[in-house]
């Protein structure tokens, strides 16, 4: 299955589906799923779009609500997790994953899905130290600490995908690098293009702690981040199990900027179906947790060794069978999106965010129905005081929030530890937060640096073809495989857009409008 890897999209789906357009005519191969590491930007109306957090004067539409109004479709499967710019009142809704729009699918604050029997993990959001022993306690309207709290990882999410350690994924996504994956690639090539990053690389803080806590749990055979705005590549050794991972980072949807990569994953695609399903062992997990979620704003420790109670969620077999009963073995992913919100409407104005209302909290009927089906607990269903699940009357908010199964006392070993030593956000934050005292830094040791030209070649080399250089034409950009900037030839002016391709998958046939 050849799949297109993106950093950050920054909601030019436009401009990512036509660059996809263009490599498939230049190799004559169609590409069957697209794969979106984080600023997506699912921003419907200009409501969502408040909820991005960023200056004003970098807010932008740009053209992810036509993909959610039917005004276009996109081409291909597309699955992303969030980063730190997106619109996260929607996000927040679609808590477990969903439909954003026709044909793009948002795997939630961490999930796990199928795509023809290639297992997709990914985790949203960046991590921040202060916030990562919190409940997913924000909901909307936000303020100005909420809005960036919004999109910080949790411990739960991150100990959910740290259960599949005996049934990883093949692929996983993080908007964050995982903290020292740059040991193991060309780091000194990378400190030429990133060279504020020097510090933090010669002091071992570059990158998120818990990802990496994910990455030797799972030993996936590709990790894919964006964030950092910059191609790298990495082969991280597991010596314990003689695996490897291929890593890579991309960078950004700008012109001239290497933000895409196509990879062939599993066996090819026949008959032209692309089948998303829910994987039944991530399902299990969820069942098996769901008392674990927190909606408080206070730190909430998961169960390790040493608890009175269970503290390993691994799916049993007969967890497993419980979920397959429960979906009748059919895991095909239904197509039950709906729009829940006006979509914006250009007029060619300015846009004066100042005079946009704040949207308010809400529910998803596909989070809804999932929680149904599966009776665990919607957090957006918690916070507006209902129950989001089938456990209806039995639901207790206090095993939720206050303890249940949770522990102030009880503490997961790796968590005593994760808190790091980060005191600031993103630079365009206006408050920061304390770190909580008393708390040691995380203290791993150093990993094994492997950063010749050799191995960092190798990464490319197994994925992808590096001959083929893309010209820009009108707003294309160009998809530079050799990392070799081209800016010889000028953009031609006059081009008119291509029409959207009429699909012929499985689940594309599903969004055809009448």
């Amino acid at each position: 299955m050849r799949i297109a890897i993106e950093g950050c999209t920054h909601g030019e789906l436009e401009k990512t589906y036509k660059t996809i357009q263009q490599i498939e005519e230049q190799e004559g191969s169609k590409v069957d799923l697209l794969l979106c590491c984080g600023d997506f930007q699912s921003t419907r109306n200009l409501s969502d779009l408040a909820c991005m957090a960023c200056p004003d004067k970098y807010k932008s539409m740009c053209s992810f609500y036509k993909y959610y109004n039917g005004e276009a479709i996109a081409p291909v499967l597309t699955i992303f997790i969030g980063g730190n710019h997106e619109a996260s009142n929607y996000l927040q809704e679609l808590a477990y994953g969903g439909w954003v729009a026709p044909n793009i699918y948002y795997l939630g604050y961490a999930g796990v899905v199928e795509v023809n029997g290639v297992r997709i993990g990914g985790l949203s959001g960046i991590y921040k130290g202060f916030d990562y022993l919190n409940g997913h306690f924000e909901k909307p309207p936000y303020d100005d600490n909420t809005i960036r709290s919004a999109y910080h990882i949790r411990n739960v999410d991150v100990f959910r995908l740290k259960q599949l350690a005996g049934h990883p994924p093949n692929i996983m996504l993080s908007h964050d690098w995982p903290r020292s994956v740059y040991n193991h690639g060309n780091v000194d090539k990378l400190l030429r293009y990133k060279k504020h990053f020097r510090e933090e690389v010669e002091q071992d803080r570059l990158g998120s702690p818990p990802a990496k806590d994910i990455l030797d749990t799972l030993q996936p055979e590709f990790w894919f981040s964006a964030h950092l705005h910059v191609k790298f590549a990495a082969v991280v050794p597991h010596t314990e199990t003689n695996k490897t991972t291929k890593f890579l980072a991309l960078d950004k949807c700008l012109p001239r900027r290497q933000f895409l990569q196509v990879v062939s994953v599993g066996p090819p695609v026949t008959n032209d179906e692309v089948i998303l399903r829910y994987c039944p062992v991530w399902l299990a997990v969820l069942k098996s947790t769901s008392h674990l979620l927190s909606v408080e704003r206070k730190p909430r420790y998961t169960p390790g060794p040493g608890s009175n109670e269970r503290w390993d969620f691994r799916p049993t077999e007969e967890e497993v069978a419980d979920v397959v009963k429960t979906f009748n073995n059919d895991f095909d992913i239904p197509y039950n999106f709906e729009q829940t919100a006006l979509s914006y409407k250009a007029t060619g104005d300015r846009l004066n965010m100042r005079q946009v209302p704040k949207p308010q909290a809400t529910t998803n009927s596909q989070t809804t129905s999932f929680c149904s089906k599966l009776s665990i607990f919607d957090p957006m269903a918690l916070l507006l005081g209902t129950t989001g699940s089938s456990q209806g009357s039995k639901f207790n908010m206090a095993a939720t929030v206050s303890g249940g199964s949770y522990h102030s006392k009880r503490v997961e070993v790796e968590e005593k530890v994760i808190i790091a030593e980060e005191c600031k956000d993103d630079k365009d934050e206006t408050k920061q937060k304390e770190v909580a005292k008393n708390v040691k830094p995380l203290a791993m040791p150093a990993p094994k640096v492997i950063s010749s030209n050799d191995d960092f070649l190798a990464v490319l080399d197994t994925i992808g073809d590096n001959k083929i250089d893309i010209e820009a034409k009108d707003d294309m950009f160009v998809i530079d495989k050799n990392g070799v900037d081209n800016t010889s030839k000028a953009a031609e002016e006059g081009t008119t857009e291509e029409p959207v391709k009429k699909l012929k998958r499985r689940n594309a046939a599903l969004y055809a409008t009448d």
